[in-house]
């Protein structure tokens, strides 16, 4: 009798929970709609969106173990490959006229984009298959670690379907929301995306001469400077004593004066705005690299410091297999 009393209690209790958790839901899903409609977005499609929006668990499971805590000597093999290297270079041949009209306007260079196209999406081969509206409203609403910014970006995808003129279930993705060649999130896509070939739309999903132009654009907007260093190896005295001045992400602060202090050997390097990174070449050994400010904006594009390595790497293996008769 007092086992049946017990989960009766226990029953009672986990129904008033699921009941204030529906109402929490509800809540945030209502100040949702008021907050979006107040900044243009229809009424019915918002509230249509939230009714067809499906939480998906494999898209929570996946956003809790990126490729980015990887150690780097595992991490670069999964895109500093030969056969993306042989799909990058034919890219650059078939397109490019548009990356050299890209450079002309934006002052980023062809490699940097096929770099992050390639990086990305595997030139469109993996774009996602994920629904952007499922992706959002997941992360949004059943991800407490980061609801707020995939909230937001729900929001800016619904001004974007109604910009577009999208069927809502339409548009396929990653599972955290980023869309097309490029791998734009919603507010990205709003802000950043262009009409380069100039046909009247910005179709980040079909059109390689938009994409290529938006991550130009993405770049120029992000402080991109051409022909100016990116990473620079260098050994240091002692790695214990260096570890303090690690880069943490921020904007570039560190001095030459003030690694040369630290016994960072830099070679002649003299600059105001630099970080230092050290990546894991193996299980049991690290290298040393100076960052400078066009490493700073390759990570506006993805934070992650090993994302920002793989891309200029693999930049660099490109250019030279476009230089090679």
């Amino acid at each position: 009798m007092k086992g049946l009393k017990t989960a009766v209690i226990t029953a009672a209790i986990l129904g008033c929970s699921l009941t204030a958790a529906a109402a929490d839901q509800s809540d945030a899903e209502q100040q949702f709609v008021t907050d979006w409609q107040a900044k243009g977005v229809d009424s019915e499609m918002l509230h249509h969106a939230l009714s067809k929006a499906q939480k998906q668990q494999k898209i929570i499971d996946s956003i809790t173990r990126p490729w980015e805590a990887k150690p780097w000597y595992q991490y670069r093999k999964l895109f500093l490959t030969e056969e993306r290297l042989a799909a990058g270079t034919q890219f650059w041949q078939e397109n490019k006229s548009t990356l050299e009209a890209a450079y002309e306007r934006f002052g980023v260079e062809p490699e940097i984009i096929v770099a992050i196209i390639g990086v990305e999406t595997y030139y469109g081969r993996h774009k996602g298959t994920w629904s952007v509206l499922d992706a959002l409203y997941t992360l949004g609403f059943h991800y407490p670690p980061r609801q707020s910014f995939f909230r937001k970006e729900l929001g800016y995808f619904l001004q974007l379907a109604q910009e577009q003129n999208w069927q809502l279930d339409e548009p396929k993705g990653s599972y955290a929301g980023a869309m097309g060649w490029g791998q734009f999130i919603p507010s990205s896509y709003l802000a950043y995306a262009v009409d380069f070939d100039d046909d009247g739309k910005r179709d980040l999903f079909n059109n390689k001469a938009d994409a290529i132009g938006s991550v130009a654009n993405y770049f120029a907007r992000h402080k991109w400077q051409a022909g100016q260093p990116v990473t620079t190896k260098v050994d240091v005295a002692d790695a214990i004593k260096v570890k303090p001045l690690l880069w943490n992400g921020k904007k570039l602060s560190h001095s030459s004066a003030k690694l040369n202090d630290a016994g960072v050997q830099l070679g002649g390097i003299n600059a105001d705005k630099l970080g230092l990174l050290a990546l894991d070449i193996s299980a049991d050994s690290k290298q040393h690299f100076v960052v400078h400010p066009n490493f700073y904006a390759i990570t506006r594009y993805n934070h992650s410091p090993l994302y920002a390595m793989a891309v200029w790497q693999f930049s660099q293996q490109l250019k030279q297999a476009q230089a090679t008769p």
